[in-house]
């Protein structure tokens, strides 16, 4: 747009400038009067060709002048390629597109399994209905605590997978990045759709508790093995291919698995996730996480340069839009 006007400035003052020359007035004004009576001349035959247009399409003199009637389809196909035309390049870009365009690209599989319709990530849970869910299910816990640090066992390769239970403190839950465009597409919209799964299919509306969490962060928790085994990329929280959901029931945010209604949820949400492709943490061996889905990439090599591409490929879908996510 700068450009553009810019470039009417220039030329405004060009005009300008020479106009104040009486040799180029004097020639503007020779130009105009030869310039006059031949667009009289030229207007005279267009509205007499298109007067013959029209009486071509009078019934008498369809044989004698059949051919000034192609011009009549030449015209509306020229309308209509026009229209195509100005429909395609006036019709708006959005986020969603160029995920779309994306997707279909990078992962064909989540790209067919979305029949083409990207999904629009849902509001930021508020931080204090996490806080809250988090200090009710730590007192569920310390009154009867399911985990034992014991139960992680030395087998534990912090390379697989990402051992993580929620048991973060209010300090570590307000460090929590719930960003969706932070996640790669490929992963966001897997577990979008799990969300969808849960709301339509079995009544569970879902919250994001944590998607990306940056290795400064994860080396954090890791110093607590009750929260993760797993270092700064060792998780698939860093290429934003992981993240740790909860369930929102009356206002209120629902984590604990020690909640029945929770429960059976944590159980639904795990069968959802694997139908997409995701690998669900309450079906690991060593220890279950309930809330917690990843999707483990074809080929994905866990180096800083590949968390920073991962994690890049969201946001540059998003980073010339205002996306409310």
């Amino acid at each position: 747009m700068i450009i553009f006007l810019l470039c009417n400035f220039i030329t405004l003052a060009s005009v300008m400038a020479l106009l104040l020359s009486y040799e180029w007035r004097n020639r503007l004004l020779s130009a105009a009067k030869c310039i006059i009576p031949r667009s009289k001349s030229q207007l005279l035959t267009a509205r007499q060709f298109v007067q013959q247009l029209n009486a071509a399409a009078s019934p008498d003199q369809i044989q004698s002048h059949w051919h000034l009637q192609q011009w009549w389809i030449l015209i509306a196909g020229c309308f209509l390629f026009c229209s195509i035309l100005l429909f395609a390049f006036t019709r708006p870009i959005t986020a969603s597109m160029m995920e779309a365009d994306y997707l279909k690209k990078a992962d064909p599989q989540i790209y067919a399994m979305l029949d083409g319709q990207v999904l629009d990530a849902p509001p930021e849970v508020e931080e204090f209905l996490v806080q809250d869910a988090i200090n009710e299910a730590m007192a569920l816990e310390s009154a009867a605590p399911v985990i034992a640090a014991a139960s992680f066992g030395s087998a534990f390769d912090p390379r697989v997978q990402d051992i993580h239970v929620f048991s973060h403190t209010q300090a570590e839950a307000a460090s929590a990045d719930r960003k969706w465009y932070k996640m790669n597409p490929r992963y966001k919209q897997r577990l979008l759709m799990v969300f969808k799964i849960m709301r339509e299919q079995h009544g569970y509306d879902m919250v994001l508790l944590e998607g990306y969490r940056s290795p400064g962060r994860q080396n954090a928790l890791a110093q607590n093995i009750q929260t993760t085994r797993a270092r700064g990329f060792q998780s698939y929280h860093q290429f934003g291919l992981a993240a740790d959901a909860a369930f929102r029931l009356n206002g209120k945010v629902v984590i604990s698995e020690r909640d029945p209604w929770a429960m059976r949820g944590y159980q639904l949400y795990g069968q959802a996730a694997e139908s997409v492709g995701l690998t669900w943490g309450g079906r690991w061996k060593s220890i279950q996480d309930y809330g917690h889905t990843e999707y483990r990439m074809p080929g994905l090599k866990k180096t800083p340069e590949m968390a920073a591409q991962l994690t890049s490929e969201g946001q540059l879908q998003a980073g010339n839009f205002s996306v409310a996510e």
